[in-house]
């Protein structure tokens, strides 16, 4: 069974950068077997807010079906482009609310595999500010996320992929090698020894007793033990690495670096998130990734079956 289920849901607002997640979508959805849903949020205030004079007026109710028709008439649009990149849309959701809330509760309603958005943040500054709708929903989903990022005409070919040794980074790993070998394309797997772990027990720890310890061989020793383990598994799987790598230091700052140096098109990680509670505190890595790196983000979640 696919990492990622039978259903994809990409999101869309008609914006540029949206043009680039529905080809990833559509691609991905022909690849894989799965079936794809749609959905467009008019952005609207929380109903819930609204007084209830002002909810039930009848110039609200017909404001609301103008919306709602507005919101229809748009995803027929994008239904006709993605049946002009070779792809078939199994339904469409319009929706009216705030973009985020309403995506999350789709996918959990739709149990799909996986959801597709697009992002704003092209620039550094942008990136920064990374938008509401694609970080929020990277953190609050119950599933696998794609953040899309990229030009447009240009397929992604060179995937990265980040392992930590947790069941998540399983998970992730097989999702990796689904996509990499359904579309061809080339992996690499990444492993980041985080500088704070590599402190021995030791009252002024510095780069001279690290040496001193054997702490930095003892865990390079481990972290390249776990890349020759999951290469194995990976072509156990019929999937290829084409590289593997090996980095010290932050674990965020290290897999945007590799993916800049190695000019990948699509960084797959796991979260860590998988509760209530730990999706609100959904960490440090897979949200700073998706902030910062140039490419396109794909943070999986689910579970683990087998491996």
């Amino acid at each position: 069974m696919s990492v990622f289920g039978t259903r994809v849901l990409l999101a869309t607002d008609g914006s540029p950068e949206s043009v680039h997640a529905a080809r990833m979508a559509t691609e991905l959805s022909n690849k894989l077997g799965s079936e794809m849903h749609l959905v467009y949020v008019e952005p609207m205030p929380d109903m819930y807010g609204l007084p209830e004079r002002v909810l039930y007026a009848p110039d609200t109710q017909n404001y609301l079906e103008e919306v709602k028709h507005h919101a229809q008439e748009r995803l027929d649009e994008e239904a006709a482009k993605i049946r002009d990149y070779g792809g078939e849309v199994a339904a469409v959701h319009p929706k009216i609310g705030r973009p985020d809330a309403e995506i999350v509760q789709l996918a959990e309603e739709l149990d799909a595999g996986l959801v597709v958005v697009g992002s704003r943040g092209f620039g550094p500054f942008k990136r920064i500010l990374l938008g509401s709708v694609s970080a929020s929903v990277v953190r609050h989903a119950n599933t696998s996320v794609l953040v899309a990022r990229g030009e447009e005409d240009r397929p992604p070919g060179r995937v990265l992929l980040a392992i930590d040794g947790s069941k998540e980074s399983h998970l992730a790993t097989r999702a990796a090698v689904e996509i990499t070998s359904a579309a061809g394309l080339e992996l690499h797997v990444l492993c980041v020894l985080e500088t704070a772990q590599l402190l021995p027990q030791m009252p002024y720890p510095g780069p001279e007793a690290w040496e001193a310890s054997g702490a930095v061989e003892e865990a390079e020793r481990r972290a390249r033990q776990l890349l020759s383990r999951v290469s194995e598994r990976i072509e156990a799987e019929g999937g290829t690495v084409k590289e593997s790598h090996l980095a010290v230091g932050k674990p965020d700052k290290e897999i945007v670096r590799i993916a800049g140096e190695l000019g990948a098109d699509l960084v797959v990680l796991g979260s860590r998130g998988l509760g209530a509670v730990g999706r609100m505190l959904l960490g440090s890595v897979s949200s700073s990734v998706v902030r910062h790196v140039w490419c396109s983000v794909l943070v999986v979640r689910g579970e683990e079956r087998g491996w």
